[in-house]
């Protein structure tokens, strides 16, 4: 017997992984073919006078399968026996084959459990070529219809179709890497799609792309559906005037709801200014509705405007570009300026009008791209032309998207990052108080006790703090608050008043040592106060000064009601053993009877001066 090496196993495996991929990409055709046949056929049926067999039906569903992928489709059949081409595509239809392309080659790049996957470039391949087989024996088979496909739209954008929703697939099992690129792209491409960042801009750029654009679909939809409803009779004389029985009403329905992009299209090239063409000799913008339209009856072509000038609720439609302009600047700015970033985070003025010119050109190639799908010829001579034009379409939302979504979005970064200091920003605190430079306590005793401390002193700060509101964040709807407060205690500290009469005498818990010496407020601070330096060290000196520890005893007795002694003096030059020496000489006995004949004649209040062993 013979073993079959490693290599031999891979080489089976990686064969029967194509296998598998391929016909992913077959029975995904299959599916998207079959299900339109399986329609049409029950249209037929119900068809109380039907113009050919089942035969004819199955073919014309392989016609207009073809067409769902943008093939080009000719009647042959005409009074006129010109072969008329049939190139609207609807795109409703187009979702189906789109998505069922997608994830085949999505589950044919993803590994299987226990068995490594295809290579990205086989999975695509094999996919591609699967579908591509079904394509050409529909198109084969249709060729004898009454709808057959052109042949020279088989190639593109058939085949452009199909690669596309398999690259996305493809792309979507990796994981929606924006890099690295191929190795035969341009090297200063490969480096840029490298960078973290560039892959960050791209990616809000496309995200702001694709909302723009569907805010252009929303907002022509909705023009559409205004328009359908003021000219509702008309509509419905065209529907109930193209089919007399259910069934053919039930055909003329569904293709109506086929159409229904292809009119959110027509709608947003409407308000974009391009307008739309309805035959080779009239056309229809916002600012009228030039020529002699040569539109087939149907209940959606109801929501044409009447030939003429147009007036001011024709006009009202450019505000359907206006709407996706900030659409695109908001989106755009929701991540050049977060809310939750510091300010130096954020993105620059020129980066963010960059983006934003992306996501702009972004949108116009979209609306390019649908919008040449949208419209074609429906027949020959003066229905030769109809629907938008792409390359008139497409560079009008360039422009629109650009001219007001860049000014929009700067505007709107420079919102979001407002000064701090004017309470612009709601997330943003009020900077830490910074101390002047040189500030020290002004506390003196006279030599029956401690007097009263000057404004630069712990009660001063302490008023200070409580009237200017340092450590509070304002919020953007009290812009003013602490501010003529921190203003009027600012001025009554500068100019040595008093302290505040509610203001406690002992340091608030868990405040920094310097925010009791004197120093200004915040907003003080931030307007440049005297002696706030930026990035400058807080001192620490002051705190442990004589003076300084003068005054804290001092505030800490007379919050004690006197049961503190005074505070210690000097120590004398003679050395430790000689200080400890003279403390316990001049200490009195301790004892019930030495503390009875205690000496009365010492001022009230005043404690012996081991009675406390705290250092302040």
């Amino acid at each position: 017997m013979t073993q079959r090496g490693p290599l031999v196993t891979a080489d089976r495996n990686r064969t029967l992984a194509l296998a598998s991929a391929l016909v992913r990409g077959a029975v995904a055709a299959g599916l998207g073919l079959g299900a339109l046949a399986v329609l049409v056929t029950v249209v037929w049926i119900s068809s109380p006078h039907p113009d050919s067999g089942p035969g004819g039906a199955w073919r014309v569903a392989a016609g207009v399968w073809l067409l769902a992928h943008g093939a080009g489709l000719v009647r042959p059949d005409t009074l006129s026996g010109v072969p008329a081409p049939v190139g609207v595509v609807p795109l409703l239809l187009v979702v189906g084959p789109v998505w069922l392309t997608h994830r085949a080659a999505r589950d044919a790049a993803e590994p299987e459990e226990g068995r490594s996957g295809l290579s990205r470039a086989g999975a695509f391949g094999a996919v591609t070529a699967g579908y591509l087989l079904v394509v050409a024996g529909a198109a084969a088979y249709a060729r004898g219809g009454a709808l057959r496909a052109d042949p020279d739209t088989l190639v593109f954008p058939v085949v452009l179709v199909v690669a596309g929703a398999a690259a996305a697939g493809v792309w979507t099992a990796a994981g929606r890497p924006l890099g690295p690129l191929p190795s035969w792209s341009p090297l200063a491409l490969q480096e840029a799609a490298a960078r973290t960042l560039f892959r960050d801009r791209a990616e809000a750029a496309c995200r702001s792309a694709a909302v723009g654009l569907a805010v252009l679909l929303g907002g022509g939809a909705l023009l559409v559906a205004v328009a359908l409803g003021r000219n509702a009779a008309a509509a419905q004389d065209a529907f109930l005037g193209l089919a007399g029985d259910w069934s053919g009403r039930f055909a003329v329905l569904l293709l109506a709801a086929a159409l229904v992009p292809n009119a959110a299209l027509w709608g947003a090239a409407y308000g974009l200014g391009p307008g739309f063409a309805v035959g080779t000799g009239a056309t229809a913008t916002p600012l009228g509705f030039d020529g002699t339209p040569a539109a087939p009856r149907f209940p959606l072509l109801a929501a044409v405007p009447e030939p003429g000038p147009g007036g001011w609720p024709n006009w009202v439609a450019a505000a359907v570009p206006v709407v996706a302009a900030l659409a695109v600047a908001w989106f755009t700015v929701r991540r050049a300026a977060p809310v939750d970033v510091p300010r130096a985070q954020a993105w620059g003025p020129r980066e963010t009008a960059r983006v934003t010119l992306l996501a702009a050109l972004g949108c116009g190639a979209g609306t390019a791209l649908l919008t040449a799908l949208a419209g074609g010829p429906l027949g020959t001579g003066e229905l030769s032309a109809f629907g938008p034009v792409w390359w008139l379409t497409g560079p009008a939302a360039l422009a629109w998207t650009a001219v007001i979504g860049v000014p929009v979005a700067l505007l709107l970064r420079l919102w979001r990052l407002r000064t701090p200091g004017w309470a612009w920003r709601r997330d943003v605190p009020e900077a830490p108080v910074a101390p002047a430079a040189g500030d020290e306590a002004a506390h003196r005793r006279d030599p029956h006790g401690v007097e009263g401390e000057d404004a630069t002193g712990f009660e001063g700060a302490a008023a200070g703090e409580e009237a200017g509101g340092v450590g509070r964040s304002r919020r953007w709807w009290t812009p003013w608050r602490g501010r003529g407060r921190a203003k009027g205690g600012s001025a009554e500290a500068g100019a040595g008043g008093p302290a505040h009469p509610a203001a406690s005498s002992v340091p608030a818990p868990g405040r920094p040592p310097e925010a009791g010496s004197g120093g200004p407020s915040g907003t003080a601070a931030r307007q440049g106060g005297a002696g706030f330096e930026p990035y400058d060290f807080l001192p620490t000196d002051p705190w442990h000064e004589e003076d300084a520890r003068e005054a804290r005893w001092a505030s800490l007795k007379r919050g004690s009601g006197g049961l503190m002694a005074d505070f210690p003096a000097a120590p004398a030059p003679d050395g430790p053993a000689a200080r400890r020496a003279g403390r316990s000489a001049d200490r009195p006995a301790d004892g019930p009877a030495h503390r009875s004949a205690a000496p009365t004649d010492r001022p009230a209040g005043e404690a012996d001066d081991g009675g406390a062993g705290t250092t302040p």
